[in-house]
């Protein structure tokens, strides 16, 4: 070997990195008045989702709008009508993990994983229609986070020790091996 081994140093990199994520699914009813009672709902579709998200403790708060759209019959049957109503949610994510050694501003990124989307609009009381509205957010936070690793003064003739010769009997081991699956761990 080449060199010493005191030519290798540890340092200290800080780099921006994921240090917090979630995600969570989630149904929540909101009720929905038109200007005449209605006799049957034709369809129900949810557009123009907007929403911002802030870190809140060690969960996320998901915060936001969107408008239902509801057709639906009424006058026995006779008559149709398109309304139209605003409805702002919240929803909160908790964190699966959260790295509290960070420094820095955080940024927290929030997306749809699943866009609010309705799934049942049934008559209510009192000419209103209940309308369930279901909806998946994954969050990650990133901030700024150390890194320790192993440096030299001339990588050009370092030799490590390690073993540049590939055993081929040991190939069964790594038949069943799958990587994809290794992130999904760390939800």
């Amino acid at each position: 070997m080449s060199g010493t081994d005191k030519d290798l140093q540890c340092r200290e990199l800080i780099a921006k990195a994921v240090v917090g994520k979630g995600h969570k699914f989630s149904q929540q009813t909101y009720t929905i008045t038109p200007n005449h009672a209605p006799s049957t709902i034709l369809g129900c579709w949810i557009i123009n989702t907007t929403f911002q998200a802030a870190k809140s403790g060690d969960a996320v708060d998901v915060t936001g709008s969107f408008d239902v759209n509801l057709w639906y019959s009424y006058a026995n049957n006779t008559q149709t009508e398109v309304t139209k109503q605003t409805v702002n949610f919240s929803v909160r994510v908790p964190l699966s993990f959260y790295d509290t050694n960070t420094r820095g501003d955080l940024e927290v990124v929030a997306r749809a994983v699943e866009q609010p989307k309705c799934v049942k609009a049934e008559l209510g009381s009192g000419g209103t229609v209940q309308v369930r509205v279901e909806s998946e957010f994954a969050v990650e936070i990133i901030g700024e986070t150390k890194v320790c690793v192993v440096v030299c003064n001339s990588c050009d003739d370092k030799d490590f020790g390690m073993s540049t010769e590939y055993d081929e009997t040991s190939d069964d081991e790594f038949d069943d091996f799958e990587s994809a699956g290794l992130l999904d761990d760390l939800d």
